[in-house]
C-alpha cells in the first residue's frame, strides 16, 4: 500500500469511519470532525463501503481506463515505418500530418525514439 505522508485516512481508518456512520454511531458531520476530513469525503467513503465493502477502501488508480483520443493504430504504424527509414520526427510529422509532439509520443511508445533503437549495436 502506498499512503502519502499527509494522508488523513488509511484504508483501515476509512472502513472504521464508514462503519461508524452506517451503524449510526456518528452523523457525517461528527465523523468528519473526528477524522479531520470534510462531510463530502465521509459521504464518498460511506458510499464506496456500501458498494464494495472492505475491498472498496483501498486506493484506486487515477489513470483513465480508456484513451479515446489516442493516435489511431494505422497512423502509429505509419510513423514507426517512417522512423525505420531513419526519418526525423519533424519530417515524419510533416509527412503524416500530425504534430511533432504526437510523433514523439508514438515513437517512445514503440521504443523507437532514438536512432540507436532502430538498429541496436551488435554484442561484443
Amino acid at each position: 500500500m502506498n499512503i502519502h505522508k499527509n494522508a488523513r485516512l488509511t484504508p483501515r481508518r476509512r472502513e472504521e469511519m464508514a462503519r461508524a456512520v452506517i451503524e449510526g454511531a456518528w452523523p457525517k458531520a461528527e465523523a468528519a470532525r473526528t477524522y479531520g476530513v470534510t462531510s463530502k469525503v465521509v459521504a464518498r467513503w460511506k458510499a464506496r463501503f456500501l458498494a464494495d465493502g472492505a475491498a472498496g477502501m483501498a486506493d484506486r488508480s487515477s489513470r483513465p481506463r480508456t484513451s479515446p483520443r489516442r493516435t489511431a493504430a494505422n497512423i502509429a504504424g505509419e510513423i514507426a515505418v517512417l522512423r525505420r527509414q531513419r526519418l526525423t520526427g519533424k519530417h515524419i510529422a510533416k509527412q503524416t500530418g500530425v504534430s511533432a509532439a504526437t510523433v514523439s509520443r508514438v515513437l517512445k511508445r514503440a521504443g523507437l525514439s532514438r536512432l540507436k533503437d532502430i538498429e541496436p549495436a551488435e554484442p561484443v
